[in-house]
């Protein structure tokens, strides 16, 4: 089960993919790690989805992710009794805290947060951006608004504000109990959205108590703006670039994603590239060529990841888009130009000894040509900051850690394997030469570089790198 690449593929599961075959399937066809939505899945049908991956991976002897995706608050504006209504660019169209019956003019919105916070001149987008407000009287009890963008308007549309932070926590009452649920069930990762500030992720990291990684979706301007704090908390970033391209002019998501992508490899922090890859192959067997340049252009920016959403969870051709996906990750991977563009975005190392050891083994790795760098780590930070250095080797983690092997599935050129607790240097050492000879990644006689923290098992002691030769092995 050998990846022919570095950059890691999130699959979703929903009706069309959650059953034990699809799963493999989609494992077989090139998924590393899978997401679970839980705005749409109920707690028995979390832990079912979980057990079926887990049977996965037990089949398959390879550590596999598992990422939950907490809905975080949902604005919606109220109902219109009469049905749809026609707004017209230029009218006059106010947002009320308490009920009133919908209509052309008007609308219950019942979030006093919204409404408290919103001073003129703010926007208002509602249906994905479809209608555009803008703010010309604000009071606690309602808004009063000009429509700038009209159109079609019906109930419970989504809201979204984006020139305004509002002062409502990134967790509901139904994130909390579901961020319990996922990690009782044992998920790897849990995906936080609609974070604002770095005290978001503070207050789920809080929860989860090191059970899994916390990985902030960034898809609001609040969070654009404060990205280094958000990064000093969060273990990843997700770019969920649908909220973002709603809240954000289209022109400047392209801009942001590079941005983030960079802080983020910057911070040694794995992220994410989501949100409409594939989107055609939600109902057709082949993707569009601007989707495929989508995928490719987060492959060339060196991202961890690349995540399929409605395309693998509900989509009509769920298997053929993830093997799309891996198709065209190994060949953008493969092409001449792609080591170029990916090492002019490499990052200076952090002057800590865990950055000096891994970027040496980047540099010897190239000019001894080596086999592969293997990493024995238990926390899993000495394979992440090797990972950050995008060497042009393969690059083997190492754990003791069954959770910490599973976590480390979405970082990029990672190929975990679970191994037992090495007793001393020489027995840790001698175990990378026999499982990289063993996974196919190294030939007797060729070198290979192991880097560690000594004593062994130290979480975040990376401070030893060795060049060991590769001998003949008899199993």
């Amino acid at each position: 089960m050998r990846r022919n690449r570095n950059i890691k593929i999130l699959a979703t599961l929903g009706p069309a993919s959650a059953s034990r075959e699809r799963i493999e399937a989609l494992f077989r066809a090139g998924a590393d790690v899978f997401r679970i939505n839980m705005s749409h899945t109920k707690h028995d049908a979390l832990r079912a989805m979980v057990a079926m991956v887990r049977d996965v991976e037990a089949e398959t002897g390879r550590p596999i992710g598992i990422l939950a995706d907490l809905q975080g608050p949902k604005l919606r504006i109220g109902t219109f009794p009469g049905g749809p209504v026609m707004l017209e660019t230029g009218q006059s169209f106010t947002l009320h805290l308490n009920p009133v019956e919908g209509d052309a003019t008007r609308v219950q919105l019942p979030h006093k947060e919204i409404l408290s916070a919103l001073e003129a001149g703010d926007r208002l987008l509602l249906d994905d951006g479809r209608i555009s407000l803008i703010v010309t009287e604000a009071a606690p009890d309602k808004a009063v608004t000009r429509v700038e963008i009209g159109g079609k308007l019906s109930d419970r549309k989504g809201v979204n504000v984006p020139d305004t932070q509002l002062p409502i926590p990134a967790m509901t009452e139904k994130d909390r109990a579901d961020l319990s649920a996922a990690v009782e069930a044992d998920v790897d990762w849990i995906a936080l959205s609609f974070v604002q500030t770095a005290a978001d992720v503070a207050e789920a990291k809080k929860m989860v108590m090191g059970r899994a990684g916390v990985m902030a979706k960034i898809e609001k301007p609040q969070a654009v703006a404060r990205l280094n704090d958000i990064l000093d908390v969060a273990d990843g970033i997700m770019i969920a670039r649908g909220d973002l391209g709603v809240e954000l002019p289209l022109e400047f998501v392209p801009g942001r994603q590079k941005e983030i992508n960079r802080a983020a490899r910057k911070a040694g922090k794995p992220v994410v590239v989501a949100t409409q890859m594939l989107e055609s192959m939600i109902d057709k067997p082949a993707p569009t060529r601007a989707e495929v340049s989508d995928v490719a252009t987060a492959v060339f920016e060196g991202a961890d990841a690349v995540m399929l959403s409605a395309e693998s969870a509900a989509g009509a051709w769920p298997v053929e888009a993830v093997a799309t996906m891996n198709k065209v990750a190994e060949k953008v991977e493969s092409e001449a130009f792609y080591r170029s563009i990916v090492e002019a975005q490499r990052a200076e190392p952090e002057p800590t000894a865990a950055d000096a050891i891994t970027a040496a083994a980047h540099q010897i790795a190239e000019n001894i040509k080596v086999a592969a760098i293997v990493t024995y780590t238990a926390s899993g930070a000495t394979a992440i900051r090797a990972s950050r250095e995008r060497p042009n080797v393969p690059i083997l983690a190492l754990s003791p850690v069954l959770k910490t092997a599973r976590r480390l599935a979405i970082g990029w050129g990672l190929h975990c394997v679970v191994v037992e607790e090495a007793k001393d240097l020489e027995g840790m050492v001698d175990q990378a030469c026999r499982i990289a000879w063993r996974e196919g990644y190294a030939k007797a006689g060729q070198r290979i570089i192991v880097i560690c923290g000594v004593p062994l098992g130290t979480p975040g002691a990376t401070n030893m790198l060795r060049v060991a030769m590769v001998g003949r092995m008899s199993d």
